[in-house]
């Protein structure tokens, strides 16, 4: 008798102890006593093969254990006995087709720089090996890298790949799972920094298709091809939270297949795209404000006098200098193309601007300088010309009467008290006067340039000048000849003559409107232009 038999029996005295006692109990105190002890022996019965019959189930269950494993190893060893990994699945009947789809866990970073990108992928393949038949307890066998070395697997290779890692630690990230009809799966985690060539014209409001290309290393297109797994969206699939991109945007990706030849043959290529489109924040902050503040401030210098040579100065290097230098900045961050870009257009054209207001300084300061050198408004009347020495207005007739009463007052002093030799350097001292007079009145009745009228007097003035607060027979002369004739009308005093400091140039007064208006101008076709453009991707079909 088994064990399972004895615990039967067991259970089945139980039940009828339970259910019979009732009906017995009519036969006395004897059998309900016998019944009783019975009971109580076959409950010692019970707990005495309890725990033999638990260890037996334990011993049951390893054993089919230990079976399971030697199943496993038994059919491993029958699918390595005699196969060859140097040989494609399919050699000589058919095309080993290759079923490929990639999981995205990290995107990112881009480099401009080095037109390059990182990405991290789970890459799986499957095909079908028909040497990799089995028949077992288990429809799946899942396997890890060391099976993996053991049988033919794909000799992919990413065409614009820079550098690829595949990730060891702890152990080599790869899995391999065959089933019982012959289909493989290979999946491992790769990370690639792959190749982007990039088309900056439009930088920083460009876009660009970051391209992943894959095939097989030696096989051709007549022996080894590959195959999308699914459509486009789910063949290449990024994950939520995988973008690592802080100048970029990830707008989409795509997926394609095309065959390039080569001396060596025609090979499949697979190829995923992503779609990159760059946020344009760090370089407004960073460029763009600070250019369109440069012109700005160049164009203050409008509203300064044209008289403030120092000031207008300043404005005009050190906003030059600032466009230099954020010109140079901006260029660091890109690589050295050989055309323009959108940024360097705008650099260029508020630099142009800048310089303009720098030229069209120089422009009003040369004209100035000539302008109010003479203002072109006569600093003495020409009915009654006056001049002002030492508190006293003297005009032509007074002087004229000055000097004639000084010269024969002078000659008469002179000749009592001063040397012959002195006597006739201020006689001719007084005759230089006397010319100048009867030059200007000659030069009166010409009806010459009021310019030269007054640098005549000017020079004249500036040179014979007597002073007559210091000298008490010239300013008793001077009093007495300016004293007005009684049948003579008092002449008016002429008004000053306003000179033209600080003055306004028509050159500002038009800058003042036509550079706002069209750096403004500029500006709208430009951010019209380029934020309204459609990106070009160039994505190949």
């Amino acid at each position: 008798m088994t064990v399972f038999g004895a615990i039967w029996m067991v259970g089945l005295s139980l039940i009828f102890s339970v259910f019979c006692f009732p009906f017995m109990a009519f036969q006395g105190v004897a059998m309900k006593t016998k019944l009783n002890m019975y009971n109580m022996q076959l409950l010692l019965l019970v707990f005495l093969m309890w725990d033999p019959a638990r260890l037996v189930l334990a011993n049951i269950q390893e054993d089919e254990a230990k079976n399971n494993i030697t199943i496993f190893t038994r059919i491993l060893d029958r699918l390595l006995d005699g196969y060859d990994n140097r040989l494609r699945p399919g050699l000589g009947d058919s095309i080993t087709e290759v079923f490929t789809n990639i999981y995205v866990t990290s995107f990112g970073p881009v480099s401009d720089t080095d037109m390059e990108y990182t990405i991290d992928v789970f890459f799986r393949q499957k095909w079908k090996d028909e040497r990799l038949k089995f028949k077992g307890p288990m429809n799946i066998l899942r396997l890890n890298n060391l099976m993996a070395s053991k049988i033919w697997t794909p000799d992919t290779f990413f065409h614009n790949g820079k550098k690829s890692v595949a990730h060891n630690m702890t152990m080599p990230n790869k899995l391999l799972r065959i089933q019982d009809d012959g289909t493989l799966l290979y999946t491992m985690r790769l990370t690639v920094q792959a190749e982007c060539p990039m088309h900056l014209e439009d930088f920083p409001m460009d876009a660009h298709s970051c391209p992943l290309k894959f095939g097989s290393y030696a096989y051709t297109t007549s022996e080894v091809t590959y195959i999308w797994t699914y459509n486009a969206s789910d063949s290449v699939q990024v994950a939520p939270d995988g973008s690592r991109l802080n100048q970029y945007d990830l707008l989409g990706q795509s997926i394609g297949k095309e065959t390039i030849k080569s001396s060596t043959g025609e090979y499949t290529v697979m190829t995923a795209h992503f779609h990159l489109k760059r946020k344009i924040g760090y370089f407004v902050i960073q460029t763009y404000l600070p250019c369109i503040m440069t012109v700005i401030l160049s164009q203050v210098s409008f509203w300064l006098n044209r008289e403030s040579v120092p000031a207008r100065t300043v404005f005009g290097v050190t906003t030059v200098l600032t466009m230099t230098t954020l010109s140079i900045s901006a260029r660091n961050s890109l690589p050295k193309v050989a055309y323009a870009t959108a940024m360097d257009w705008f650099i260029a054209v508020c630099y142009a601007f800048v310089f303009s207001a720098l030229i069209e300084f120089a422009t009003v300061n040369y004209f100035t300088k000539r302008g109010w050198a003479w203002d072109g408004k006569s600093v003495v009347n020409d009915k009654s010309p006056s001049i002002k020495a030492e508190g006293i207005t003297l005009t032509y007739n007074s002087v004229k009467a000055i000097l004639q009463g000084a010269k024969i007052i002078w000659s008469k002093y002179i000749a009592f008290s001063w040397p012959n030799l002195i006597q006739g350097k201020t006689l001719e001292y007084l005759e230089k006067w006397m010319d100048c007079i009867t030059f200007k009145q000659s030069f009166k009745k010409e009806k010459s340039s009021v310019m030269t009228q007054n640098n005549a007097y000017a020079v004249a003035v500036a040179n014979y000048a007597p002073n007559l607060s210091k000298d008490p027979v010239l300013s008793t002369i001077s009093k007495s000849a300016t004293t007005p004739e009684p049948n003579k009308k008092p002449e008016n005093k002429p008004a000053d003559a306003k000179k033209t400091f600080n003055s306004v140039s028509k050159i500002d007064r038009m800058s003042r409107i036509v550079f706002p208006v069209l750096f403004g101008t500029f500006n709208l076709v430009y951010w019209a232009t380029y934020l309204n453009r459609e990106p070009v991707l160039g994505v190949s079909p």
